[in-house]
């Protein structure tokens, strides 16, 4: 979904070149409309669109079901990004691009959302992760969480109680050597809100000051 007739006919002519099948929409309503007729696997959203921007867009697909979100953006500001991911989009892509990195940013999105095989369940301070249905529990009450949040926690809770850096995150996560690493500090923000007792507070995300992220499955308070 584009404002841009040209760009939306580049995107869906590379996705398309790469085997994806490809539905295009011209505004936001329209958007929302053919998805819900045809729930789809992944949407490439335009943050300007006309009618409803692709921030509110985003909105109401996540309240209806999840669904992976890669955001292209035309905008240089870091806090059209942040505000991107903070809605729920899992990656962002900056215009002008290559489509052949958005073709590989949409290829790892999906790859990380398709469901793990063999992979038994991961449980610890009272949260759950079931990575091959992708669904986590806290205290037995069902996560809403994006893609990446549950990718992120996941991978939080096969290495407890270990330090990784943003960049170690980026990498191991994201699936990408380079990147926006703010992309990491919102990520860690919006799953703290979801799991923590008081996310002012984090004690199971923990910060270690200047090295990154710690899970910590004891809670026992740490350095925020």
């Amino acid at each position: 979904m584009d404002d841009d007739a040209t760009v939306a006919e580049i995107v869906a002519g590379y996705l398309g070149r790469a085997g994806y099948v490809v539905d295009r929409a011209a505004d936001g309503p329209a958007a929302l409309t053919r998805a819900a007729a045809h729930w789809p696997d992944l949407v490439v959203l335009d943050l300007m669109l006309p009618g409803m921007d692709g921030l509110e867009v985003c909105r109401r697909l996540r309240a209806r079901a999840p669904v992976p979100v890669v955001m292209l953006t035309a905008r240089g500001d870091e806090d059209d990004r942040v505000t991107g991911l903070e809605v729920g989009a899992d990656d962002y892509v900056t215009k002008p691009f290559s489509p052949r990195e958005l073709v590989l940013r949409v290829r790892s999105v999906l790859r990380r959302a398709l469901p793990a095989t063999a992979t038994g369940p991961l449980a610890a301070a009272g949260v759950t992760v079931d990575p091959a249905a992708r669904r986590a529990t806290r205290n037995g009450t069902e996560l809403a969480l994006t893609l990446r949040e549950f990718d992120l926690l996941a991978f939080f809770l096969r290495h407890p109680g270990r330090a990784y850096s943003r960049e170690d995150l980026m990498r191991e996560v994201w699936g990408w050597d380079f990147g926006d690493l703010s992309t990491v500090t919102v990520h860690i923000r919006r799953l703290r809100g979801k799991v923590e007792d008081d996310p002012a507070r984090p004690r199971l995300i923990q910060t270690v000051w200047g090295v990154g992220y710690r899970f910590e499955p004891s809670g026992a308070e740490g350095e925020g």
